[in-house]
């Protein structure tokens, strides 16, 4: 099985991203699990995903950390590999990748992603998938966290609506603190198959996504190729 990650600039939930992911898994009934970490397991983000993918074709599923032995029977790995699909919410990344080491998610997920499950997801559901990215969850200003590196390359999301994204990205690239990467407007994404982009796509015309490097000592962003979904 191919190894598949979609990732979008906004944690926000929409009906063609999540389409798009169902429609990855190559199954007529996905089971696609939404992971909710970084928002503390907020409910009313829960309720968002529930209400969109019910007008999709697919088995919504719910994987909360904020639980207890009493009532969870099943280990995180066990749900993890029943799922054909993993959606990862926004939130505070370094707290979500905190927790998830502390209790073997981020293992489950390495595990399921080298077994064909498309792993997917926008904000810090997007960052949380490469080396490095910059993150508003520490106190003050915008830092770097390091991510899983299941795609060994840096990431910024929300790179046209937060504006002080993309001046940082490209300083911390230029710098070195960062690798080259790859950048996403919020309504934007980019489908990679086997580490690799295989296609890039927005919700509407004006959101993009693009690959970010340096060239002579100059930063260089390279527009993906892409096409509107709804």
């Amino acid at each position: 099985m191919p190894r598949q990650l979609f990732i979008y600039g906004s944690g926000r939930h929409t009906v063609p991203f999540l389409n798009y992911v169902a429609k990855a898994t190559g199954k007529e009934l996905p089971n696609l699990c939404f992971i909710p970490t970084a928002s503390g397991d907020d409910e009313q983000y829960i309720a968002s995903f529930h209400e969109v993918c019910s007008q999709l074709t697919v088995t919504p599923h719910v994987l909360k950390v904020w639980i207890n032995s009493y009532e969870q029977k099943e280990t995180f790995e066990e749900i993890i590999s029943r799922m054909d699909a993993i959606i990862v919410g926004g939130g505070n990344t370094l707290n979500m990748l905190a927790i998830w080491k502390a209790q073997g998610i981020d293992i489950a997920l390495k595990k399921a992603y080298d077994n064909g499950v498309v792993m997917g997801g926008g904000s810090a559901g997007s960052l949380c998938w490469f080396n490095a990215g910059t993150t508003d969850s520490r106190p003050k200003e915008l830092s770097i966290v390091k991510g899983m590196s299941f795609i060994d390359k840096s990431h910024c999301p929300h790179y046209n609506s937060e504006t002080s994204r993309r001046p940082l990205y490209h300083n911390n690239i230029l710098s070195g603190k960062l690798t080259d990467g790859y950048a996403c407007d919020d309504r934007s994404a980019i489908h990679f198959i086997d580490e690799k982009v295989h296609t890039s796509v927005s919700s509407n015309e004006e959101n993009h996504s693009y690959y970010v490097y340096v060239q002579n000592g100059t930063i260089k962003e390279d527009r993906l190729e892409s096409k509107v979904i709804c």
